[in-house]
């Protein structure tokens, strides 16, 4: 399950970025899953779950956002979602000459947590 090993990669980034800038809690993570990605969420949320046991993350709430799979066709522009499978040949003229526009993403988008407590200045350094 490369779930696991996603999610340990999510904490750990988030940790980095978190840890040095006083975050005390971690609440909410939030990634794009593209459909193509090879992901799958339940999975994922039981992985992270257990990934941030003992961190600044445990308990944060995972928020995946799905991003459906796109491709144009080179030779005449039209675009398409896939579907899954992906149907990648163009549904206008055929053509095999075409790019995935989306649907690989695999992304932090945001993170929230609570900072630390600012120290209340003491009378001498009024």
């Amino acid at each position: 399950m490369h779930e696991m090993s996603i999610a340990l990669a999510v904490v750990d980034q988030v940790e980095s970025a978190a840890r040095p800038a006083g975050a005390t809690a971690v609440e909410s993570v939030r990634l794009q899953v593209g459909e193509l990605a090879g992901v799958v969420p339940d999975a994922l949320a039981f992985s992270f779950a257990l990934a941030c046991t003992g961190t600044v993350l445990e308990g944060a709430e995972l928020v995946t956002e799905p991003v459906p799979a796109r491709a144009r066709c080179r030779p005449c522009a039209d675009t398409w979602p896939t579907g899954m499978p992906p149907h990648l040949n163009c549904p206008t003229c055929g053509g095999a000459d075409t790019e995935l526009l989306s649907g690989r993403e695999l992304q932090i988008v945001s993170v929230s947590w609570q900072d630390a407590p600012l120290p209340v200045p003491t009378h001498q350094e009024r």
